[in-house]
């Protein structure tokens, strides 16, 4: 989504309520980050470490955000997708959504790369094919089912 088209609102609620400074790493204390879950937190701290060893930064481009800012980001998807049904397929409501509950975090294009290799070892696993920034902690011993996108999650329906 071009910075054109972030609504007015949207801006309004700025960093405390999610949105992402630039430049932000996993390292930062930005509310989107310091609000993460404790278990994600450090599962990507611990991953971010290791891939610095190679040159990546694990630079964030969504995390944790409030209610307020979630519902922002719906409802400019349904603006954008001409409806709430295909909204579903890119943005969970404030009410089901992972960033909400601070358990996803988006990454760049370095970071995501790095971790669909390795990744796993961590626990940090993409759960939406559509999606290829958008990790979770999944710390069970068998890797998350791979949905086509959060519409077919049945985490995010209410």
């Amino acid at each position: 989504m071009s910075h054109s088209t972030i609504s007015p609102a949207r801006r309004a609620l700025g960093a405390a309520h999610g949105a992402v400074p630039a430049g932000t790493t996993v390292f930062d204390d930005a509310p989107a980050v310091a609000n993460l879950d404790p278990d994600l937190l450090a599962a990507l701290r611990r991953a971010a470490a290791a891939a610095a060893g190679e040159g990546v930064v694990f630079r964030v481009n969504g995390g944790w955000r409030s209610p307020a800012y979630q519902g922002e980001l719906l409802s400019e998807a349904v603006a954008e997708h001409g409806s709430p049904e295909a909204a579903a397929r890119w943005v969970s409501t404030p009410e089901t959504s992972a960033h909400v509950a601070g358990r996803a975090i988006d990454l760049a294009a370095d970071a995501r790369a790095w971790l669909a290799d390795h990744g796993a070892a961590y626990g940090l696993y993409r759960v939406y094919r559509n999606e290829p920034w958008h990790f979770e902690l999944w710390p069970w011993s068998s890797p998350p089912p791979m949905y086509p996108d959060p519409s077919h999650d049945p985490r995010t329906r209410r």
